[in-house]
């Protein structure tokens, strides 16, 4: 028998060995593969029906930078909760801050996994918020069925109690029938006494609570202005006849062409406007040691939400028409009212005016929203005896105020600034002619 050498032993052995670990490789992973496939099967079909999926991609949602000025914020609401489905840009939670309400929508769509914060707490900028699993879709596959079986298990239940309801009548048949018993006396019962109408104590019982970022940054601005500003105020008065004359002979005309309702806001700030660029220390404010004078004027009109003032700015209003600042206070008052209006929208402003008199307040002295140098105070359109002409007429009359920085402004311009808005609002020509 011819002898082997190990060299060629080996060679004859390797394919045989190389053959058995591959089998022994491939027996492993198809074993691998099939747990991973029970793994799945039994994951799509657990719980309330969700499919989960091995290569799921979960995303973590932080808080989004919300304005320069801004830095945190408190978590006021979910708008959805953990396992239902969310669309992409679609609002999850709303962030309230001191100056509007933040909504923080979803960048991808999914299915919401977990909440990283509660209702309430303070979250900062970059602060994980909520954990979504991407492109996950919730499928109503086992949760339907429970939905079906209870409409069934509804129907059987009275067609089980039309069983004995249906028997009941044959066992009567069957049963011998009783005498009927004799009727009992009934005895009336005694009359309730009538006692005398007690009347309580006045209530004295109390609540608290607490105040919100919008209110406490109000507070504390409001304060901040008295603290700071030489406030002093000074009125006058103004016949609105003109006025009310031209919006009663165009706003349907300006309704039907433009769209907008014709009020008086849009001349009230034309006509600051127009006496902002005649008085421009008006249009300025204190920066250290400087005065800053505004050759722009950006307008901001206090617009009263359920949560407080607001402040959206109209800007470049030298450049509006009266319809084109009508147009544009329609907007942001619809924006205030449903709570979208956003940081951007209140930034900056060179002047603000103030409306009391839709709420029917006669007289008052608005406090300058800082750091501008004035703020004019609108009142509500009443009806009062005036000398016209040496003679004594009935008009309609509002009283207007300006509250300015005595810093900045001193009695002369204040005094000039509402002369020219009087001037312009009882002739409103003069906007026309810029006289």
């Amino acid at each position: 028998m011819q002898t082997r050498t190990a060299f060629q032993l080996g060679q004859s052995v390797a394919p045989a060995l190389r053959h058995t670990m591959l089998a022994s490789s491939m027996t492993k992973l198809s074993g691998a593969l099939a747990f991973q496939r029970a793994q799945s099967v039994f994951s799509k079909h657990q719980g309330n029906s969700l499919r989960y999926y091995s290569d799921a991609k979960y995303r973590i949602i932080k808080v989004p930078h919300m304005a320069d000025s801004i830095t945190e914020g408190t978590l006021k609401s979910w708008a959805k909760q953990v396992g239902e489905q969310v669309e992409q840009d679609e609002e999850v939670a709303s962030i309230e801050t001191d100056k509007v309400d933040i909504p923080v929508n979803s960048p991808v769509a999914g299915v919401l996994r977990e909440f990283l914060a509660n209702e309430e707490d303070t979250v900062v900028v970059g602060q994980d918020l909520f954990k979504i699993e991407e492109g996950a879709v919730v499928e109503g596959g086992a949760s339907k069925p429970k939905a079906e079986e209870a409409p069934a298990a509804s129907e059987a239940a009275p067609a089980q109690a039309a069983a004995p309801a249906a028997a009941a009548p044959a066992a009567q048949a069957a049963a011998p029938q009783k005498a009927a018993p004799k009727p009992v006396a009934v005895k009336a019962a005694p009359a309730a006494s009538v006692s005398p109408v007690q009347f309580g104590t006045p209530s004295r019982s109390e609540r608290r609570v607490k105040m919100n970022r919008m209110r406490l940054r109000i507070s504390e601005r409001l304060k901040q202005s008295q603290d700071t500003a030489a406030s002093l105020t000074t009125f006058n008065e103004i016949d609105m006849t003109n006025l009310i004359d031209l919006r009663k002979t165009y706003k349907d005309d300006v309704l039907k062409t433009h769209g907008v309702k014709l009020g008086y806001m849009g001349a009230f700030v034309k006509a600051s406007t127009h006496a902002l660029q005649a008085v421009p220390e008006v249009n300025a404010s204190i920066d250290g040691d400087h005065l800053v004078y505004y050759d722009y004027c950006d307008v901001s009109i206090a617009v009263a939400t359920p949560k407080g003032l607001v402040t959206p700015v109209l800007r470049n209003t030298e450049r509006m028409s009266i319809v084109d600042v009508e147009q544009e206070i329609s907007n942001l008052g619809k924006k205030a009212r449903d709570n979208k209006i956003t940081v951007e929208d209140m930034a900056g402003g060179t002047f603000t005016i103030s409306n009391g008199g839709v709420f029917g307040s006669l007289y008052g002295t608005p406090i300058i929203n800082m750091p501008q140098a004035a703020i004019l105070g609108m009142h509500a359109i009443k009806e009062r005896p005036i000398v016209v002409n040496g003679k004594i007429e009935i008009r309609p009359m509002m009283y207007v105020a300006l509250s300015y920085d005595h810093r900045i402004i001193d009695g002369r311009e204040a005094v000039t600034f509402l002369v020219k808005l009087k001037e312009a609002i009882e002739d409103p020509r003069r906007l026309l002619l810029s006289v």
